[in-house]
């Protein structure tokens, strides 16, 4: 028996005695283009994960936007990254208003001074917004004061704070249903509450608390052995505005349970009467906007104050941790 230990290029091309040399270089250029191919083939066959696990641009941003604005400065807080300014209305984005903005370079603010105009860019993302180029478009006036670069000041407060273990007084809203409730229905579940108004697109603003009490929400229709004793109202400040069917819409977006999330308005006074409650300030400034503070409760089974998040310097874990305990009786 004859063993054959050619590859199959050699033996469809046996070398021949006397053209050795010339048959051997075509053989070779054929053994190259045959590893070419192999390796073409190869290269084809890997997973579009790989390929572009190895050679796609990691995404910098998620949907990226930047607006070139102009406003009057209000305050600066270096210590906070942070400029207070009310600016002109950004088109296809905002209206005019003023609001604090998140500087990341500190050194932007040096030489800045409230009541000095200032242009500047602004950058937004789905998640997270914040200022550059800040560049003065004149000298501050020589008598700026606080009071001189105010549009407006925030309401004088009708009620002081409630303290920690303080029961939460009745208030009746109006739910994305156009149905009236009252705070006293929810006693007997850990409640938290926060306030915002649907036309506002800052993502660090309404959005993000709006986006916390979604995600919150979420962890705590899935928590293994968690409480079923919970829920969540949002309050818009906005009621001309934010009618019942907004209210739905803007809910529904944010993929509300409705067994466990109401969102709701009332007559203004009583809205921000009850927002005094937790330290909350809005108020509408002359260009008609409205200027406000971030504020977030819990409210516990018994009817309770537990906790206030202030600002926005705290997370969707954070609040569920608060329900969860409040939801204890």
């Amino acid at each position: 028996m004859t063993h054959h230990s050619t590859t199959p290029l050699l033996q469809f091309f046996p070398l021949r005695a006397r053209n050795f040399k010339a048959d051997l270089q075509i053989m070779v250029r054929l053994v190259l283009l045959w590893i070419v191919l192999v390796l073409v083939v190869a290269s084809c066959g890997r997973s579009p994960e790989a390929t572009s696990a190895s050679s796609a641009p990691v995404p910098q941003s998620t949907n990226q936007r930047t607006f070139q604005v102009k406003g009057v400065v209000k305050s600066i807080k270096p210590a906070q990254k942070e400029i207070e300014i009310k600016h002109e209305e950004i088109p296809d984005y905002m209206p005019a208003m003023t609001m604090p903005f998140d500087v990341r370079d500190t050194n932007e603010l040096t030489g800045i001074q409230p009541g000095q105009t200032v242009s500047f860019r602004l950058i937004v993302t789905d998640t997270d917004g914040w200022i550059d180029h800040i560049k003065p478009l004149g000298s501050a006036p020589a008598t700026a004061s606080s009071s001189s670069i105010l549009t407006s000041a925030p309401p004088v407060r009708v009620l002081e704070p409630l303290q920690l273990h303080e029961p939460l007084p009745e208030y009746h809203l109006t739910n994305q249903f156009g149905q009236t409730i009252s705070t006293t229905q929810f006693k007997g579940n850990a409640l938290a509450i926060t306030f915002l108004f649907t036309r506002c697109p800052f993502p660090t603003f309404c959005p993000r608390l709006a986006n916390d009490f979604e995600e919150a929400q979420q962890k705590l229709l899935t928590l293994q052995g968690g409480p079923t004793n919970w829920h969540l109202l949002t309050i818009s400040f906005d009621p001309e505005h934010d009618q019942p069917a907004v209210l739905k819409s803007y809910a529904e977006a944010h993929h509300y349970n409705s067994a466990h999330s109401t969102f709701a308005t009332g007559d203004l006074a009583d809205v921000s009467a009850f927002g005094d409650l937790f330290g909350l300030a809005f108020w509408h400034d002359s260009t008609g906007s409205i200027t406000h503070n971030m504020r977030a409760a819990v409210i516990d089974a018994n009817g309770r104050l537990q906790r206030v998040f202030e600002g926005k310097d705290w997370t969707s874990a954070e609040l569920v941790a608060e329900i969860v305990k409040a939801a204890k009786p």
